[in-house]
């Protein structure tokens, strides 16, 4: 079919997510390859978002697809209460990169699911009910993880689960204490935490959720010494630190995990995304000693009917063979330097950057419609207009698709992409931020 085609039977049964359905005009997309998308008439699109932050290995590697193509012709799916070889050998793997003792994974559907687990196995190991998680965070859109999320995505669910409690992170760009230092702002920030837990009770407290580095609310970066305080005030309170690696994980920062550029080792880690890099669905929880000793003897009574998918166990395997094989952690740390230094460049040119944040492959530019007052252009939830979809727009139409929402745009393309090909893409937001230039206030 061509893309018209697609698209006429797609908008007679395909329901969207986030979307008003009477809105939505999807593009149609026939293959990928590398850093590439292209419609059925043959049209190439650059992926600058790694389809949805998770494509870290690029589309249609070889590697991933012969190991696919070997599993299926073994065994593709199994009864959780099995075992198989590509699942005992990923979890294998996945415990030699993780930090620290986070050797104990429990495999499941995606990153929602994963935190979901978290959830329950933080109330079972302490005895406590209530889940401390940021505003300004995402951590998915099941039950549990919608009602941990900090943004408008939880609205629609609310009241969601019952003992979830909201405490604020620092953003050195915009400190919620009104700081302009971002080691002052993490100062104020724990601060501010201490009181609260300690006027609702730490021996109330299971867990601390927090993402490594927020993604999609902004990729801020916190100050290391506020995850650091995160970890100690965990371990004087007898709380767990649970860290959702499920965006940051798996080379994007330029490590392993995002976790491991703060010095702190939490006690459950949530992952998944990269993982497999979306070829099959696929996450994982994962607990340090203290947690799989306290369950050696006692049930851990959830699960789920794909858990430890065989077929999905065999591209993560091939996904971590190519991390390593490829070294692409290590060449995202070095091109992450230069992609942070041409970030750097566009916001001397373009009066709507307010910030840039940069960690590895993974960036956010944070439009303003006055530098000097950081005012906002759309502003939270678009409460002043929307127009990211006009960049959107302007970029798609260059050959380039990334993910813009409010006053954020976000860069995470392919772990695998060249230098010529990352300055080729930002020659393209650079022609698209000339819109939101247009809106400055003089």
């Amino acid at each position: 079919m061509n893309s018209e085609q697609t698209k006429k039977t797609d908008r007679e049964h395909v329901i969207y997510s986030w979307s008003v359905q009477g809105k939505v005009n999807p593009i149609a997309i026939d293959r990928a390859e590398g850093i590439y998308m292209y419609t059925p008439e043959g049209k190439r699109i650059t992926d600058f978002i790694s389809g949805l932050i998770c494509v870290n290995v690029g589309h249609r590697h070889p590697h991933v697809l012969k190991a696919m193509r070997e599993q299926m012709e073994k065994l593709t799916y199994i009864s959780p209460s099995f075992t198989s070889e590509a699942k005992a050998k990923l979890c294998s793997m996945i415990a030699e990169v993780t930090p620290g003792d986070l050797d104990y994974v429990f495999l499941c559907n995606g990153g929602s699911d994963a935190n979901e687990n978290a959830i329950k196995t933080a109330r079972w190991f302490t005895g406590r009910h209530k889940i401390y998680s940021a505003w300004v965070s995402y951590h998915g859109a099941t039950a549990g993880a919608i009602t941990l999320t900090g943004d408008p995505r939880r609205w629609p669910a609310e009241p969601g689960i019952p003992g979830v409690v909201k405490y604020f992170g620092p953003y050195p760009y915009r400190c919620p204490f009104g700081s302009e230092d971002p080691e002052e702002c993490a100062k104020r920030t724990l601060n501010v935490l201490k009181t609260q837990i300690m006027i609702d009770g730490p021996k109330t407290i299971a867990a601390i959720f927090m993402e490594s580095i927020v993604g999609t609310n902004g990729i801020i970066i916190p100050p290391k010494s506020y995850v650091k305080g995160i970890k100690e005030i965990c371990e004087d309170n007898g709380i767990l630190l649970v860290v959702d690696e499920v965006m940051a994980g798996w080379g994007r920062t330029g490590k392993w995990f995002g976790i491991e550029h703060f010095d702190v080792v939490p006690d459950i880690m949530t992952t998944a995304k990269g993982l497999t890099s979306g070829y099959v669905q696929l996450g994982a929880m994962i607990w340090n000693k203290k947690i799989w000793d306290y369950f050696y003897d006692k049930p851990f009574a959830s699960g789920l009917t794909y858990t430890g998918h065989t077929l999905a166990c065999a591209a993560g395997i091939a996904n971590i063979e190519i991390y390593k094989n490829e070294k692409l952690v290590e060449k995202t740390e070095e091109l992450g330097k230069y992609f942070t230094e041409r970030l750097n460049c566009l916001k001397d040119k373009h009066p709507s950057i307010g910030d840039v944040r940069n960690m590895g492959l993974w960036a956010c530019i944070e439009l303003v419609a006055d530098r000097k007052t950081k005012a906002p252009i759309a502003g939270y939830n678009d409460c002043n207009c929307n127009i990211s979809s006009e960049i959107t727009k302007r970029c798609l139409d260059m050959g380039l698709y990334t993910y813009c929402k409010w006053d954020f745009i976000f860069l995470a393309p392919p772990l695998v992409i060249t230098k010529q090909q990352l300055d080729e893409s930002i020659d393209v937001i650079d022609k698209a931020l000339d819109f939101p230039d247009t809106i400055v206030r003089k």
